[in-house]
């Protein structure tokens, strides 16, 4: 008798698997919420040099602000330069028909030595506005989510490591705690500095939650229902892009905001007390008795008629010794083995390709022809279609070709929008929606997906080193958004062309549709080879007759 056995005896899909759904919904909700806070969190908004004595209005362009700005080369007057003497009494000094550059050469100009003013009709303060991370510091407002993304990077081969050794349960209260203490640190940062170091350590925390939720709902679930509960529990996440939108709009204050997005944590640690730990995983590491109550109590939640006459722990003690791990599990067992390699490697080629088209398209709100409000709730409200797309597609055309496919969708959307030209930008907007879409059944299809490939001894490992990998795209995507210096285009090249690779890569991967998910590393390995591994002994399992 193995896992599945059990599951089908106590009930793999009932009121205790929707419970614990419901329960794992407020981390995801809170992932994008911080995910995609830079949007608003670190918003440029209009700004010129601070200039003595200029309009209260700053919107009014008058004939002061002409003399002391110089116009770029579009038309409009610059933000990051002002000329070196007003040019207000040049114009009385030409004559008729002569023109500022018989009279001299170009005007000088210096940078802006005094600081800016900001337009504040929209925020009235971001990380921008507050330590003035603009112009020459521009770099160093889209190193923030760099730093964010490199700390989620961090935590995720963390996370995924401990909650292997030390339970899913235990990692996700870890998390939660983490996540409530450095937000409300960021929230009270003083200086840019302390502002990098408290988002990169809250990046750490919030990866636990990328890295536990998905398994832990997934190992109490039956084949049969772990698509439609895996579609279902991602939703929660468009949820929160969605919710980002309308918090983003009644918080116009970068700490507000952020505390605002922070304090759902507390909620979330009492919540805990109901959420079960993963029976599979306690079956690998001995503990039959804690494993037996758990069962007994989702065949109780589930109305199946199952006692300690059914399930008797003797039966249990049987398949914890079938499971059970003999040495703890490393990074290192991810590439021991043919097959496990094999998938690894892909896995990780994959999740840098999502991620970095993902962020890279969710990031850029700019150039739609919408305000920023209107387009990210039309990016949230966009994922709904592409979640029904994803349970549609894994469940009849397979796992691997859905990736492949939503990766090429997102690939030919961002190749598209190269070939618009500026006066066409509700083509380019549309395009950038369908692309968002694309980006995110990728995204919905490559938790699933993962989770599935990977054995339960080493599933939080997998998770780890794959989201790792995924955040080191994510944590990069800010900073190809500077590219544009180099060719306008470039950023959407890159983009594309990253999602391109990703897509044929995830063609190597084996089909996982209608399969029971593996315990072992033989599990994974017979796949392959079901005869000529017989006797090999794996470095992770002892099997015990």
């Amino acid at each position: 008798m193995g896992f599945e056995e059990l599951l089908e005896q106590v009930g793999g899909f009932g009121p205790f698997q929707l419970r614990n759904v419901a329960l794992l919904a407020l981390p995801r909700v809170l992932l994008p919420l911080h995910f995609l806070l830079p949007i608003f969190l670190a918003a440029v908004p209009a700004h010129r040099c601070a200039l003595p004595g200029a309009p209260a209005n700053f919107s009014h362009q008058d004939a002061w602000l002409e003399a002391h700005l110089p116009r770029e080369p579009d038309g409009t007057l610059s933000s990051c330069l002002r000329f070196a003497y007003p040019q207000a009494l040049l114009n009385t000094t030409l004559g008729e028909g002569q023109s500022r550059g018989e009279l001299e050469d170009e005007p000088a100009t210096v940078t802006c030595s005094q600081g800016w003013e900001y337009d504040r009709s929209e925020f009235s303060s971001t990380i921008a506005t507050e330590w003035d991370l603009v112009c020459e510091q521009k770099g160093l407002n889209k190193a923030a989510s760099t730093f964010f993304f490199t700390g989620v990077l961090v935590g995720a081969v963390a996370f995924g490591y401990l909650s292997d050794r030390f339970g899913r349960r235990r990692l996700l209260l870890v998390a939660y705690v983490s996540t409530l203490v450095l937000g409300l640190a960021s929230a009270a940062s003083v200086s840019y500095v302390m502002f990098a170091i408290t988002r990169t350590l809250t990046g750490s925390a919030l990866a636990g939650f990328t890295i536990i939720v998905m398994p832990l709902e997934l190992e109490w679930l039956d084949v049969e229902h772990r698509t439609v509960a895996g579609v279902l529990s991602s939703t929660f996440w468009t949820g929160g892009v969605m919710l980002l939108a309308l918090v983003g709009y009644l918080i116009r204050d970068w700490r507000w905001l952020l505390l605002a997005v922070t304090l759902p944590c507390a909620p979330g640690i009492l919540s805990l007390w109901w959420v079960p730990e993963s029976a599979r995983w306690l079956l690998t590491q001995g503990g039959v008795e804690e494993a037996h109550r758990y069962l007994l109590h989702c065949a109780r939640l589930n109305g199946r008629p199952v006692g300690e006459d059914n399930l008797s722990q003797e039966a249990v003690s049987k398949v914890a010794a079938r499971e059970r791990v003999v040495r703890r599990p490393s990074y290192l067992d991810l590439f021991r083995t043919q097959q496990l390699r094999h998938i690894s490697l892909c896995c990780m080629v994959v999740w840098f390709g999502v991620n970095f088209s993902y962020y890279g398209l969710s990031l850029d709100v700019s150039g739609l022809g919408l305000n920023i409000y209107q387009t990210q709730l039309l990016f949230g409200m966009v994922e709904l279609p592409s979640k029904l797309l994803v349970y549609l597609s894994v469940s009849h055309a397979g796992r691997h070709l859905t990736q492949a496919g939503t990766l090429l969708g997102t690939s030919l959307a961002l190749g598209t929008r190269l070939l618009m030209s500026s006066d066409m930008k509700s083509w380019s907007t549309a395009l950038a929606v369908i692309g968002k879409a694309f980006s995110e059944a990728a995204f919905t299809t490559a938790y699933l997906f993962t989770s599935e490939l990977y054995p339960t001894v080493l599933r939080q490992t997998g998770m780890g080193l794959t989201a790792l990998v995924g955040r080191l795209g994510g944590s990069l995507a800010p900073l190809a958004a500077l590219l544009d210096g180099v060719w306008l285009s470039l950023p959407k090249l890159v983009y594309g062309g990253i999602a391109l690779l990703a897509a044929c890569t995830a063609l190597l991967l084996p089909e996982t549709r209608q399969a029971q998910l593996p315990e072992t590393i033989q599990d994974v390995e017979r796949k392959r080879a079901p005869t000529s591994l017989q006797e090999e002994e794996m470095p992770m399992k002892q099997v015990q007759n």
